[in-house]
């Protein structure tokens, strides 16, 4: 299939839905957030996978907010989708929204944005596709992109001049500080 529709931001919608069973809560009946991770990042791969038909790897999660706790019992709906492209990455964002079943009240639980890398069967990156902006809505996700996009390559800018400036060696293992 090719086309104009391919490679837009809703073609790449994706919608999972999860029941939160009592393994996947903490001590307190609530899901745990490392399991919310997970959906998340699969949702916000498929998307990419998706428009891009090709390979993605997970290259980081910048923004991840926990607004709500989400309660064993709960139907948690994850909406994913791309939101931006760049030469090999795409930048996905999830909304993950809780429904209580017996009321079918809603709520915004949390929201997250994730970079994927397109890779060959190698783990050489690859071309994406550009993505087609159609609505006002996909403008604004898109600058919004660009903004976290340029904050992010700021901040891994800074942490490489940290590095280049601690040899490797002058690392300690946090057993060889302890007092004797």
């Amino acid at each position: 299939m090719t086309g104009h529709r391919l490679h837009t931001a809703s073609a790449s919608r994706v919608l999972q839905t999860q029941l939160v069973l009592p393994p996947d809560s903490n001590a307190l009946g609530t899901l745990f957030g490392g399991r919310l991770v997970q959906w998340i990042d699969l949702a916000a791969g498929i998307a990419c996978q998706r428009h891009s038909r090709l390979r993605v790897v997970t290259a980081s999660i910048d923004d991840l907010h926990f607004i709500q706790p989400i309660r064993v019992g709960m139907i948690v709906e994850l909406l994913a989708q791309v939101n931006a492209t760049w030469r090999t990455s795409m930048e996905a964002g999830c909304r993950v929204e809780t429904e209580d079943p017996r009321t079918g009240h809603r709520v915004h639980a949390c929201t997250a944005y994730l970079t994927f890398v397109a890779q060959d069967d190698k783990g050489q990156s690859l071309a994406v596709p550009p993505l087609q902006l159609e609505t006002d809505e996909d403008r604004r996700r898109f600058a919004d992109a660009k903004q976290r996009r340029n904050e992010r390559l700021q901040r891994a800018k800074v942490r490489r001049a940290r590095l280049a400036m601690r040899p490797a060696s002058s690392v300690t293992p946090a057993a060889e500080t302890e007092p004797k």
